[in-house]
C-alpha cells in the first residue's frame, strides 16, 4: 500500500501514514476504511484531489489552539501532527484544540484519540466528509455523516474508545440491500429528489438520514462546525464524493480536542468516577464496553492475518507496479 501511494505520487512520509492508518483499521475488523480505500487514495493523488507533495504545517497558534493546515494533501500525516499537538498543548494547558484545514477523509475516527488516551488525556476527533445528508426537514444534502471519536483513559484497563458517524445507518448497508435486490426500511435514505424511499438504489442515489432525526441532523451540524467554520476548510456540499477519482480537491476538515485530567478534579478522581461508571454498566448483563469488539478483532486479526480480496489485491500490487 505504502509503494501504490508513491508510485500515484504521495511523498513517503504520507504514504507511511496513510498506509499504517489503513492497516490499523484492517486489524480492527473494518475493512471499509481499510485497503479498499488504496485505490480511492491513489486515484485522488494522481488526479490532483489530494496533493501528492504536501507537508502539512502549523499555521496559526495561540497557547493551547492551533492550525494545522494539511496542504490539500491526504489526511494522516496532518493529522498525527495535531494530536501531537493536542498532547503537548493540553499538558502545558490542561485543554488543546487543534483544526486541521485543506484536508481528505480522514479514515476510522478513533483511531486517532487512541494516542491521545494513551498519553493520560481525554481525546475527542471530529470530522467532516462530503455531503450525504439534509439538514432536518429539508431535500438536498448539506452535511457529511460526520464522524466523532472519543476516548477515555482508564487505571489500567485499556482506554474506553466511542466511535460513531451521524447517519442512521451505514452507506454499506444499502450497498448490501441494493446487491441483494431488498428494500430498505423506511427512515434510512431518501431519494435524489428528496422523497422518502425503500428502493436502495434510489437510496444511494439519493441521500443518508441522519440517525436519531432532528437530533443527529443538529449533531452533525455542530460537527460542520467544528471541522470547518473554525478551520477555514470545505463544508460537506462544497466538495465532490469521496468515491470519484476525479473532482475538486476534497478541502474538508478535522478538529482534536485532548483535555488533561490533571487540570480539573485530579487524575486519581477522575480515573476512580471512570471505573465506577464501568462497574455500573458492566453489572447489566450483556453490556459490551465501546472499542471492546475492536480490540477483540485486533487481537484475532494480527494472529490470523489480514484478508484481501483477490480483485483488490491485484490492483494494489498493480498500482504499486507488482501487477
Amino acid at each position: 500500500m505504502r509503494r501504490a501511494l508513491e508510485r500515484s505520487g504521495a511523498t513517503p512520509a504520507m504514504a507511511a501514514a496513510t498506509a499504517a492508518a489503513l492497516v490499523a483499521a484492517e486489524l480492527d475488523g473494518i475493512p471499509s476504511h481499510g485497503a479498499s480505500r488504496i485505490p480511492q487514495y491513489c486515484g485522488h493523488v494522481m488526479n490532483g484531489r489530494a496533493a501528492g507533495a504536501a507537508v502539512p504545517k502549523v499555521a496559526r497558534e495561540r497557547g493551547g489552539a492551533c492550525l494545522v493546515d494539511a496542504g490539500g494533501g491526504l489526511a494522516f500525516e496532518a493529522c498525527a501532527l495535531a494530536v501531537r499537538e493536542v498532547i503537548a498543548r493540553a499538558r502545558s494547558n490542561g485543554v488543546a484544540f487543534a483544526s486541521v484545514t485543506n484536508s481528505n477523509h480522514f479514515g476510522v475516527a478513533a483511531y486517532h484519540v487512541e494516542p491521545i488516551a494513551a498519553a493520560g488525556l481525554v481525546g475527542l476527533a471530529f470530522g467532516n466528509s462530503p455531503a450525504a445528508m439534509p439538514m432536518w426537514g429539508g431535500k438536498r444534502a448539506l452535511f457529511g455523516t460526520n464522524p466523532i471519536a472519543a476516548a477515555f483513559p482508564r487505571r489500567t484497563a485499556p482506554p474506553m474508545v466511542i466511535d460513531l458517524s451521524l447517519s442512521e445507518v451505514a452507506r454499506g448497508k444499502l450497498m448490501v440491500a441494493a446487491r441483494e435486490g431488498r428494500p430498505i426500511p423506511q427512515g434510512w435514505a431518501l431519494d435524489k429528489d428528496g422523497n422518502p424511499t425503500t428502493d436502495p438504489k434510489a437510496g444511494l442515489e439519493g441521500m443518508m438520514l441522519p440517525a436519531g432525526g432532528a437530533k443527529g441532523a443538529m449533531l452533525a451540524l455542530t460537527v460542520e462546525l467544528l471541522a470547518c467554520a473554525l478551520s477555514g476548510a470545505a463544508f460537506g456540499f462544497e466538495s465532490d464524493s469521496f468515491f470519484t477519482e476525479a473532482g475538486k480537491p476534497t478541502r474538508i476538515g478535522q478538529a482534536f480536542l485532548a483535555i488533561d485530567p490533571d487540570a480539573l478534579a485530579g487524575r486519581e478522581v477522575f480515573l476512580e468516577r471512570i471505573e465506577t461508571l464501568v462497574a455500573a454498566m458492566l453489572a447489566d448483563a450483556g453490556v459490551r464496553l465501546p472499542g471492546d469488539r475492536r480490540r477483540s478483532n485486533r487481537e484475532r486479526i494480527a494472529t490470523e492475518g489480514i484478508a484481501i480480496a483477490p480483485d483488490l489485491a491485484g490492483k494494489i500490487r498493480a498500482l504499486a507496479g507488482e501487477g
